[in-house]
């Protein structure tokens, strides 16, 4: 599963309080509002390209791959490329603000400029941090959803109590299963009907990913469907109907199946 961008307003939002923020703050003591905004305004897309390569270009390609001595080396240059154009950031904002007076700016005017600088990067790796954080959580969560479902088809059959009887079914002999208020009837090709006392949101839980619910009433087994419409399924001769709540997950599993 790739790691994508969240919200893109998500980000937004958050680079537009980062400036405002920054800019309230470091304009109280640069004395100018207007040279304090130009200078984050010119530091943000290396601080903003640092983040987004370092968060989602290194993070799932190297760190997530467990390639660590890569992610070290290219996060080292990362660092390094981005220092570089930070610095000749900075040399073209005090010829900047040389010519706006920088001496009428306080006596640490020279110093609130890197202090800026290194704050924005601060905040910028805190959040990366954050991030990534969220990232591995994420990445665990799918390493644990493959496991399972790797553990569902190794089984490879559904255990029913049926007439008081253990019944093992083979998840490629199952068509599609029925619920019938606290039962459910198991439609096999070869096995015919097995009916069960279990609830039909138990068993499509224990069941692969290929068995998809459909209705509040039907899981089908994605391997049998012959057709997809609008509001039915098919598998060879029988119909079955389509859930409301259900229509947008048919349409984007069974559909590309």
């Amino acid at each position: 599963m790739k790691l994508k961008l969240s919200n893109p307003y998500y980000h937004i939002v958050f680079w537009l309080v980062v400036v405002s923020l920054l800019t309230l703050v470091f304009s109280r003591s640069w004395g100018s509002g207007i040279n304090t905004f130009f200078f984050i305004i010119m530091l943000l897309p290396v601080v903003m390209g640092t983040s987004y390569l370092f968060n989602f270009y290194l993070v799932p390609k190297y760190l997530l791959s467990k390639k660590y001595g890569w992610f070290a080396l290219y996060f080292f240059y990362l660092l390094v490329i981005s220092l570089y154009l930070q610095m000749w950031i900075l040399m073209f904002s005090f010829m900047y603000l040389a010519n706006f007076n920088l001496a009428e700016m306080g006596p640490n005017s020279t110093d609130d400029v890197v202090l800026l600088a290194i704050v924005m990067y601060m905040v910028v790796f805190a959040g990366s941090f954050l991030i990534t954080v969220q990232q591995l959580s994420e990445h665990q969560k799918q390493i644990d959803w493959f496991m399972d479902e790797k553990k569902k088809n190794e089984q490879a059959k559904l255990e029913l109590i049926s007439n008081r009887q253990v019944v093992l079914i083979p998840h490629d002999d199952i068509l599609f299963i029925e619920s019938l208020s606290d039962y459910i009837r198991v439609h096999c090709e070869k096995l015919g009907k097995v009916t069960s006392k279990e609830k039909i949101s138990t068993i499509a839980e224990a069941l692969p990913e290929r068995f998809v619910r459909i209705h509040r009433s039907f899981v089908v087994n994605a391997n049998k469907v012959t057709k997809v419409t609008a509001n039915e399924v098919y598998l060879d001769d029988i119909r079955l109907n389509i859930g409301r709540t259900y229509k947008k997950e048919v349409a984007n599993i069974l559909k590309t199946n």
